[in-house]
């Protein structure tokens, strides 16, 4: 095995490990446990290893530790990228961006704790910060999904993306964007207040008396099945007129958004328990990747 098969596997893994440690974060969300170390960072309580922890200071604890060593791995893939390509490989580029976003993640989820935007604050600012975080967040995985991407199909240095798939990805990214921030309010809505049935939050949502973040969930289905139609129908469009990475990408796109719709689905009549909102959480964030994967090897194939 090569070293630039080596370093492709491993920025995969990377890229893997950074997805489960996001899906980690969700569950914290989910559970409450945000203020699980009070409002230190980066010790918790006070601590760097908590003598008489509480299960969520476990939980926000774990979370933490994961999330450090998910620095050390994307700075450990920035080193080793910087290493084995030549000047001017495109992976340099993205892998120092996936560094910097990385750094604003840790920055993100820091101020989250500092300013107490965590656990039971149902404020509007914790919603502005939590769209924040999320589109930082998809940026970092853009930029590991694209260092994967050019170390395994061994890009040509000082390759150039076409100019019209910038754009296109602009409005699709955007929109993705878009039906993931609102995602996001929507599960911030379902954990603030959870309703016991569906009439229940119906009648919520559709309650001028209601908090905003609970009437703002009625925005996410629209969007996401919107989003999801476009994208299956690009991803077998893409599918049937291309070939090699290009048509399976295409396909695969198509999968992951449709998969996307039933899990969603699933996700409301069963009124978004804990273990299917981190089953929603995975696959957006498997939608994403496929999809700037995608946006990438199609421009690619355009300048070839």
């Amino acid at each position: 095995m090569t070293t630039m098969t080596k370093l492709a596997r491993f920025s995969w893994g990377v890229l893997a490990y950074t997805v489960a440690v996001i899906t980690l974060g969700a569950y914290v969300r989910a559970t409450r446990s945000g203020a699980g170390c009070g409002a230190h960072w980066p010790l918790c309580n006070g601590e760097i290893i908590p003598r008489s922890p509480t299960i969520d200071m476990l939980v926000e604890f774990s979370h933490r530790v994961s999330s450090g060593l998910a620095i050390v791995a994307v700075a450990a893939l920035l080193v080793w990228v910087w290493r084995a390509c030549a000047p001017g490989h495109p992976a340099r580029r993205t892998a120092v961006a996936a560094m910097i976003f990385m750094l604003a993640e840790a920055a993100v989820g820091a101020a989250l704790v500092l300013f107490r935007m965590v656990a039971g604050n149902a404020s509007m600012a914790r919603a502005w910060w939590m769209a924040l975080h999320l589109t930082n967040t998809f940026l970092l995985l853009a930029c590991l999904a694209w260092t994967a991407y050019h170390l395994t199909r061994n890009t040509p240095a000082r390759s150039r993306v076409h100019r019209a798939a910038i754009v296109e990805f602009g409005i699709g990214g955007g929109v993705i964007l878009l039906a993931a921030v609102s995602g996001a309010l929507a599960a911030l809505g379902d954990t603030l207040y959870p309703a016991g049935s569906l009439a229940e939050a119906l009648g919520a949502e559709l309650s001028s008396a209601s908090h905003l973040i609970i009437r703002l969930r009625l925005l996410h289905p629209t969007v996401a099945v919107f989003t999801a139609i476009g994208l299956i129908v690009v991803g077998i469009r893409i599918g049937y007129t291309s070939g090699g990475w290009t048509k399976r990408l295409g396909f695969a796109l198509a999968g992951a958004a449709a998969w996307q719709v039933l899990v969603g689905l699933t996700n409301v009549l069963l009124l978004a328990p804990v273990w299917m909102q981190l089953v929603h959480v995975a696959s957006a964030d498997l939608v994403w990747i496929v999809f700037v994967v995608l946006a990438l090897d199609d421009s690619m194939a355009a300048t070839a």
